[in-house]
């Protein structure tokens, strides 16, 4: 019983770390090893996001106003936290010495390089999610999901660069296999529940589950070849570029 309780207090601290999600001042949480939980926190924001775009469909907004608003909700209830670390990543990548690069992304402050990021991640979320006209929130909680599950292989496989900041702990707390497999098995899991109620979308979670297991690794590796490693804000990159790519790849499929 003891340890059902240690994982609901993790659990309820990875929802106050990863997202705005209001929870009740006194609730005990513990912030240790709350990146195994990040791809279920990606199914929670998912289905809040498809329960907002079945609203905005219920009110017969077009779709691409709908798809906007989505994705500014989908920025909104991480507070922006994957987004700016892409935004810093850009930054940092984008100076020729690779010496500065960590000194840059530090800065508090965005340069053009992480601004054009954040509109190129933003365009192209809004304009995929307008191409889907089915399966919008299967394609939402799966996304946001398989983003977070990216991260945690960042963590798990590549060297952290700073001896503290915000991602720090999780290097040190992650256990390995179970926590990598702990998100990926839910996400397989969850794929084939939805397939086996919804007929002919076998086809869009077999591409879903392929694809954003591929892309999760391709993307932590190329902030590890370009970096050396990863830090924080390239865990939100890592987040951020991977739902992305998931989510144009999946308009292939109708």
């Amino acid at each position: 019983m003891l340890g059902f309780r240690d994982l609901i207090r993790s659990f309820f601290g990875a929802v106050i770390f990863y997202t705005i999600i209001p929870l009740p001042a006194n609730i005990n949480i513990d912030l240790t090893r709350i990146a195994r939980f990040s791809p279920i926190i990606g199914l929670v924001i998912g289905f809040i996001l498809f329960c907002a775009d079945f609203v905005g469909s219920s009110l017969h907004l077009p779709i691409l106003t709908r798809s906007a608003l989505i994705v500014a909700l989908w920025v909104g209830l991480t507070g922006g936290l994957h987004l700016d670390g892409a935004m810093d990543s850009a930054d940092g990548l984008g100076v020729t010495e690779p010496e500065r690069r960590l000194q840059v992304m530090q800065d508090s402050h965005a340069g053009a390089f992480g601004v054009m990021a954040a509109i190129v991640i933003l365009l192209l979320k809004t304009a995929a999610l307008s191409d889907l006209s089915s399966d919008r929130g299967f394609v939402l909680m799966g996304v946001a999901a398989w983003g977070r599950w990216s991260q945690v292989g960042a963590i798990a496989f590549y060297p952290y660069l700073k001896p503290t900041g915000k991602g720090a702990f999780h290097k040190k707390s992650l256990r390995l296999p179970q926590d990598i497999l702990l998100g990926w098995l839910t996400l397989i899991g969850f794929g084939l529940i939805y397939g086996s109620f919804v007929p002919g979308v076998w086809l869009r979670v077999l591409l879903m589950g392929v694809g954003g297991t591929i892309l999760a690794q391709v993307m932590g590796y190329y902030f590890y070849r370009r970096l050396g490693g990863h830090t924080g804000d390239t865990y939100g990159a890592v987040v951020e570029w991977t739902e992305t790519l998931l989510l144009c790849l999946l308009t292939s499929v109708g």
